[in-house]
């Protein structure tokens, strides 16, 4: 496995785990968290029997489930301890192998929380058993509302257990959660590290409708070719329109969403890591758990919520005493995020705005102070993934319950989803007219697998690209209400002459 040395949280925590104690340890992505808590839950399963399932290990998403199943591969080799992964949102035939894996029992089980309560509602699940409890990355399963799903599943295994909860942040939300699962916890709390010198922070000031544009303008005159960039949205909505317009100009890229079975996604994740292509566009889906570091670039297209996961996200560039560049494009009502971020890097980052001679108007004024009411603390998440203020409109992230979507990610129609956020993308904020055309793009082909410039013989400009563009981003039009006329012979507005009637109703879409 090519351990050689002991990370800090792993000195602090296997010693705790060993000992029976119960654990909360806040640590971040890449820290080595999750062999912190196997290696020591591996020592102990090797000592006991394998008649029943032992170890219930919870995570946020299919992905990560997925890769510490195979973590437990590798660690359990000798020791023959086995696993099984639980999650939603592959094809028809995964229930039932899943289902036969259930009934079978394993050592330990990995899984998402609504995919578990569903195969326990159906009776076959046992759990009377169970001795350990892993929560990994809790602060993600609250997030996206799974709080009621991990409690209805707690209460199904045993009390005399021991429990470990780890999380990449440690709210409050997180300390009031913590007291309802854990007894007497031993508490273990890093201190979440500054980003690597090597990284280039780059904050550009920008409307939502002027970003593409100026990506395309950035990764045509970036210093260091574009070999292997992940750009991050907040919405699922946003990665094919993202994906599309790139295209058009030339760049070879894919989008990865919980739209996705889980085979494709492996194919475009699999491909990515081989250099297939260059851009990958995910969603928040990627930004924590998930094997992808060596990045040349990552762009921050939509700004995350957390600090924290802002230093996760760009930490997947410059690994390895190496140099990458991170690009984060700050809109008005993100504004209050980025002063949070500067107080968790301690470091305040230039803030750079659209000249005018990229012909895309003008760029926001940065002005927190503005937006100081709208957002509380920059956006705060609220608990249990329900109630985040600003655009975010409540709707619960990646998985979440809002709008209509169940606790492992699936819609009520059983495909799986993020849930879209509030806010009307597209939609020119600042009042300035059509950006003008900007320099024309030549066309030339890639060479070693980066992108200088547009390939695939791309010739349109940026402004002839932007209004389809600006097309897939916005909002549905919605609907304009037809005036009811009064019979022949009224006076409009007359009240006393029109007959007293009900107002008819009409449905004004709000779905994107």
């Amino acid at each position: 496995m090519n351990y050689l040395k002991a990370t800090p949280v792993q000195e602090m925590a296997i010693p705790v785990i060993l000992a029976g104690k119960d654990l909360i340890a806040s640590a971040q992505t890449g820290t080595g968290k999750t062999a912190a808590y196997l290696i020591p839950l591996l020592d102990k399963i090797s000592h006991t029997d394998h008649d029943h399932t032992s170890t219930l290990i919870l995570v946020p998403t299919r992905e990560l489930a997925k890769q510490i199943d195979e973590q437990v591969e590798g660690f359990g080799y000798f020791v023959q301890a086995n696993s099984i992964a639980i999650y939603g949102g592959g094809k028809g035939d995964d229930w039932d192998k899943q289902r036969k894996a259930l009934e079978t029992g394993a050592d330990i089980i990995i899984a998402t929380p609504g995919r578990l309560i569903a195969h326990m509602q159906l009776g076959y699940v046992k759990f009377d058993k169970i001795d350990y409890l892993v929560l990994d990355e809790a602060d993600k399963m609250l997030d996206m509302g799974f709080s009621d799903d991990i409690m209805n599943i707690v209460e199904k295994i045993p009390v005399k257990r021991q429990t470990l909860l780890f999380s990449a942040t440690m709210p409050n939300k997180i300390r009031e959660f913590s007291k309802k699962l854990l007894t007497e916890p031993e508490e273990i709390r890093l201190a979440v590290s500054k980003p690597a010198a090597g990284i280039d922070q780059q904050f550009y000031l920008a409307f939502d409708n002027q970003k593409l544009p100026l990506l395309a303008h950035l990764i045509k005159n970036s210093t260091k070719p574009v070999q292997s960039m992940v750009l991050f949205t907040s919405r699922k909505s946003e990665v094919n329109s993202i994906v599309r317009a790139l295209s058009k100009l030339g760049y070879d890229s894919r989008g990865i969403s919980s739209d996705l079975e889980q085979d494709d996604r492996e194919v475009v994740l699999r491909d990515f890591k081989n250099k297939v292509f260059p851009i990958l566009v995910a969603t928040d889906v990627l930004s924590r758990g998930i094997d992808i570091d060596n990045l040349t670039h990552v762009v921050n297209y939509d700004i995350p919520r957390d600090a924290e996961d802002y230093v996760h996200r760009i930490g997947r560039t410059a690994r390895a005493a190496t140099t990458g560049t991170a690009i984060t494009f700050i809109s008005d009502q993100d504004q209050n995020r980025i002063v949070n971020i500067e107080k968790l890097i301690e470091r305040e980052v230039d803030k750079q705005s659209i000249t005018e001679e990229l012909g895309m108007g003008k760029s926001p004024v940065f002005d927190p102070k503005r937006f100081s009411g709208l957002r509380g603390k920059g956006g705060s998440r609220g608990s249990g993934g329900s109630g985040r203020s600003g655009r975010d409109g409540g709707g619960r992230g990646d998985g979440g319950r809002g709008n209509g979507s169940r606790g492992d990610g699936r819609h009520s129609d059983g495909k799986r989803g993020d849930s879209p956020r509030g806010d009307n993308r597209g939609q020119r904020r600042d009042g300035q007219t059509a950006p003008a055309p900007v320099e024309r793009l030549p066309s030339t082909e890639a060479k070693n697998g980066s992108l200088e410039t547009p390939v695939n013989g791309a010739s349109e400009t940026l402004a002839q690209v932007r209004p389809a563009v600006d097309g897939q981003l916005s909002d549905k039009p919605k609907r304009r209400k037809k005036r009811r006329r009064g019979p022949k012979g009224e006076v409009p507005g007359d009240a006393a002459s029109q007959p007293k009637q009900q107002a008819d109703s009409v449905p004004v879409s709000d779905e994107k």
